[in-house]
């Protein structure tokens, strides 16, 4: 039998959402879409995705209504996601009521920044405080094979747009690597971090791909990419940038800027997750990958209380798993797929 942990307060004495592993959630993925402008071949088919009705999708005063709950309880950070959250019409004044919340710190956005270079200084102006960019490669003809997309032009202007903007620093690159596919861009983003003001994030490929085609041999491992890199450039470890961080770091050793590995299949760091996710169209989520989401929408548009909504939050925290699985060799994801939980 499992003994709950004692509970977790902040310092305004709230109870903070805490499952049985005595894991305190105060970082929050919020989906405010599923619908993107690229087709990367990791995420979903060439032709596209059925798109949640319209009608199905949070409004902004349900997000801000979820989010406040959540915050509430002891969230602090909120980190805006899709699909692509920039095709959301007024998501500049979305984020500006977000930013204005009790309790919430630090409001930041995951964009493949196609739409960025016109957005981000209404953005900024709102509340905006960290981006992070999705670029798989810096070759034209590569990105457009990866996305399906000829807009590298576009994406590395909204990049570029971001550096007008000092409190945005470090302005985070998100790459994900896929064996067979992604060696070549490996060296050319590394050397992006020691040419901008940029952290380069070399992700794993994960099996949330809505055509179900992921298998494990895929996965271009954190550790096989330190490799390829450190043989032209030596790295450097550093301490992760909080206990639950998802990635490791690693400075080069010369000084000239830093790295990222998030290694969510090879290197697991379930044992310290702080993160809950909120989907577009108002579904709770304890874990990326998980099979089963908590519905919020329902009872909230059936006029529920705080204390019901509470509760279901509360509940579904507590019955977290302690990890995805992913290490079981049948480990096979079932769930719903990247672009319609947010990354």
């Amino acid at each position: 039998m499992r003994l709950s942990p004692r509970p977790v307060r902040d310092n305004g004495g709230v109870e903070q959402l805490q499952d049985t592993l005595g894991r305190a959630h105060r970082s929050l993925r919020l989906s405010v879409t599923d619908r993107c402008n690229l087709r990367c071949r990791y995420c979903m088919p060439a032709e596209g995705m059925p798109w949640i009705p319209s009608d199905e999708l949070l409004d902004d005063e349900e997000i801000v209504s979820l989010v406040g709950l959540l915050a509430s309880l002891g969230v602090t950070q909120v980190r805006i996601t899709g699909g692509e959250p920039l095709v959301r019409p007024g998501l500049p004044r979305l984020v500006e009521r977000l930013a204005a919340l009790p309790g919430i710190e630090e409001i930041s956005l995951t964009t493949n920044a196609v739409l960025l270079e016109d957005a981000v200084d209404e953005l900024v102006a709102a509340g905006l405080r960290r981006v992070n960019v999705s670029l798989d490669s810096l070759d034209p003809d590569r990105f457009a094979a990866i996305t399906r997309r000829r807009d590298l032009a576009r994406a590395l202007a909204g990049l570029a747009a971001c550096e007008r903007h000092p409190g945005l620093r470090p302005i985070k690159v998100n790459a994900v690597a896929i064996r067979g596919l992604s060696e070549p861009d490996v060296l050319p983003l590394a050397a992006l971090a020691r040419e901008r003001p940029y952290v380069v994030r070399f992700i794993e490929v994960m099996p949330l791909d809505a055509p179900r085609t992921w298998e494990r041999d895929d996965v271009l491992s954190g550790k096989e990419l330190r490799a390829m890199i450190e043989r032209r450039w030596p790295l450097v470890e550093c301490p992760r940038e909080r206990p639950a961080a998802p990635a490791t770091r690693w400075r080069f050793a010369d000084g000239a800027g830093e790295l990222q590995f998030v290694s969510s299949v090879t290197e697991p760091f379930c044992a310290s997750c702080d993160r809950l996710r909120l989907t577009a169209d108002g579904q709770l989520r304890t874990c990326l990958f998980a099979e089963w989401e908590t519905d919020l929408r329902t009872p909230l548009r059936a006029g529920a209380g705080p204390d019901v909504l509470e509760r279901a939050a509360r509940d579904a925290v507590l019955a977290k798993a302690p990890g995805h699985g992913m290490a079981d060799p049948g480990y096979r994801y079932r769930g719903r797929p990247m672009s319609m939980i947010g990354g």
